[in-house]
């Protein structure tokens, strides 16, 4: 080491340029070889360090280049000039050597975040010292002002001067009504207006509080308003406050400044389950027996394999051998309970007969998961009409659209309605619909039935799965939510297109709802009449306005529900290019309507003002041409 040392002291040569400034510096890659390249601006010189074994006169020598008088002195790093002794490093690591890119990157990345921090601080205080001025502006406003407006920097706000609160009040007005009364619309629309609270006791959704009612006014008409326990009266006697000026005078002296006494009606209560006097069905304790008692399995039958079945001959079986009967009479008993859609054929060929026949569980049916009414257990109590339970969820649904629906029925508020009780007390009247008999409904009674079940089960699947946003999430939308009715399962498609409709296919499908022999057939209307068609609300926005039906009067009340759908730019008619637009409606479902344009037209007249009326018919009496175009379909949610 000693002698490499001596060797390189020797041989190191210095170089000076022309301008006498000297720059020295190692090149480690040669030095970790044996070998310095001492450099200045102007000369190199090379020289070799041997070993143990090199020669102390091993110079290669050196070369003197003079740089082009027109190019700039090359000046070397800094890292490799000589200090100010002019002595040049012995050695640099390579970390030495090569700059420090992490430090330079965190350095400039502190730099650029104290930056932006400072600007966003000057940015905060400089809106602050804004609001304070605009707070003290606002202050010294006029009151007049309703509306103030400031600007900050880069935001423009709109402040609205909030009016003096007035005092709450501490009693409770209440009124009893029922659904689809006039005179109830009107007391309810008149404490909308004036913002006053009020609790409303509808009986025919609160079926028990018909007869507090009666008690407290010695009948069952309504409206009956009461100010805390005190009764006022209907809408005569508010009426009559209203005109003579003492309505305010009176609802400050009983409701305002005085609490409800113990005698007030209490409002309803969420949660509360008014206790019918259901029966049980008669087959019930059958059905629990043949439930413990039937092997119940998966079999092959036509070479695929039947889930949770059992067959008719272990059916006869058993029900000889518990209750002691012959072997017709427990076939008589499958039929009553397939009857009753406690069991059903798998294939749906027979209601029971005594074979080799699979049956199967009305609760072991493979669709009964995706049915929202179905809640964990099947309805074991004995079934409702048909037309009654129609008449409940007719009632039920009107008072909820009469409570949170708008008054022309175009905007529906969903949240309000899921979290309201009579939402809820639908949600259980459903269950009903489990084991319904709907073929005992006449043909304008299974109309309205299925009209009101269909715009009930959209708000119920609204809320439930949401509204669909796209061609997917409608078709699952319309396919996939399911009611259990009657022992079957019923979409908004199979209702509409397979019911409604008369089993035809929907647009862009290929086969009909339902196939040959399926059991639902039997409850398809038999003629297609294309007014229901204004009377299917789907939660969308182009669908005609959602309401509800009565049996009595369906046909008169879709007429009704036509002329204010066309009214409400279900048509337009352009007399200089002599073109209809119309809703898409006519483009899915034209056949419904008639065979062709002319036909269409003339069927829509029945049902159009005089004004749009007039303007179609002088259209189609010219003999000349006549366009038909379709407006496009809004899909966003009425909310």
């Amino acid at each position: 080491m000693g002698s490499e040392a001596d060797d390189t002291k020797n041989d190191a040569v210095q170089l000076q340029s022309n301008n006498q400034l000297q720059t020295h510096f190692v090149l480690p890659e040669n030095h970790a070889n044996g070998q310095e390249t001492v450099t200045n601006n102007n000369q190199i010189t090379s020289s070799r360090h041997g070993g143990a074994n090199s020669k102390n006169d091993d110079t290669i020598g050196f070369m003197f280049i003079p740089h082009h008088s027109l190019l700039p002195v090359p000046v070397p790093p800094q890292i490799y000039q000589t200090n100010k002794n002019n002595e040049s490093p012995t050695s640099l690591s390579v970390a030495e050597t090569m700059p420090d890119f992490g430090t330079f990157i965190r350095q400039r990345s502190n730099d650029l975040s104290a930056a932006i921090a400072k600007r966003v601080s000057s940015f905060r205080q400089s809106m602050e010292d804004n609001l304070n001025s605009n707070e003290v502006e606002i202050e010294n406003n006029d009151r007049s002002h309703e509306v103030t407006e400031y600007n900050l920097s880069g935001l423009k706000v709109f402040v609205k001067v909030k009016p003096e609160e007035e005092s709450e009040m501490k009693g409770r007005i209440t009124f009893f009504s029922r659904s689809g009364c006039r005179d109830c619309t009107a007391v309810r629309r008149f404490f909308k207006e004036k913002e006053i609270k009020f609790v409303e006791i509808n009986v025919d959704v609160f079926r028990e509080r018909e007869k507090e009612l009666r008690e407290r006014t010695g009948n069952v008409t309504v409206p009956m308003i009461f100010f805390n326990e005190k009764l006022i009266g209907g809408l005569v006697a508010l009426n009559s406050l209203r005109n003579s000026g003492e309505f305010e005078r009176r609802l400050t002296e009983m409701v305002v400044e005085k609490f409800a006494g113990d005698d007030t009606p209490l409002p309803p209560v969420y949660g509360y389950d008014y206790v019918e006097d259901d029966r049980t069905d008669e087959m019930v304790g059958v059905v629990r027996i043949l439930r413990e008692k039937l092997l119940i399995q998966d079999r092959l039958r036509r070479m695929k394999i039947v889930k949770n079945c059992f067959e008719g001959n272990e059916f006869v079986e058993v029900v000889v051998q518990h209750f002691k009967c012959a072997r017709n009479e427990a076939v008589d008993i499958g039929k009553e309970l397939s009857r009753k859609h406690f069991i059903h054929h798998v294939f749906g060929e027979n209601d029971f007969e005594e074979g080799n026949h699979f049956y199967r569980f009305l609760e072991h049916e493979p669709f009964i998961p995706k049915c929202f009414n179905f809640h964990g257990a099947l309805n074991d109590k004995e079934p409702k009409t048909a037309a009654s339970i129609c008449e409940r969820l007719t009632k039920i649904m009107s008072a909820i659209l009469e409570s949170y629906a708008s008054d022309d029925r175009q905007h529906v508020d969903y949240g309000a309605i899921s979290k309201s009780e009579e939402f809820r007390r639908y949600l259980n009247m459903t269950q009903d619909l489990q084991r319904v008999n709907i073929c005992e409904l006449s043909e304008n009674e299974k109309l309205a039935f299925f009209l009101n079940l269909y715009n009930a089960m959209v708000i119920h699947a609204v809320i439930s799965v949401g509204s669909p946003e796209g061609i997917i999430d409608r078709r699952s939308f319309f396919n996939d939510f399911l009611y259990l009715i009657g022992g079957h399962p019923y979409s908004l498609s199979i209702i509409e297109n397979g019911i409604l409709r008369c089993n035809q296919r929907s647009p862009y499908a290929l086969m009909k709802p339902f196939s040959t022999g399926d059991r639902r057939l039997e409850v398809a209307l038999v003629k297609l009449n294309p007014l229901f068609h204004f009377g299917l609300c789907n939660g969308t926005k182009s669908s005609p306005n959602v309401r509800f039906f009565s049996p009595n009067r369906v046909v008169d009340e879709l007429r009704g529900a036509a002329r204010e759908f066309f009214e409400n730019d279900g048509i337009e008619v352009d007399l200089e290019r002599r073109t209809v637009h119309l809703a898409c409606i006519f483009k899915w479902f034209g056949g419904d309507f008639g065979q062709d344009k002319d036909m269409l037209l003339k069927w829509i007249l029945n049902y159009l003002n005089p004004n749009k009326a007039g303007l179609v018919t002088h259209l189609l009496s010219d003999n000349g041409p006549v366009n038909i175009s379709y407006q496009n379909f809004d899909w966003s949610i009425n909310s």
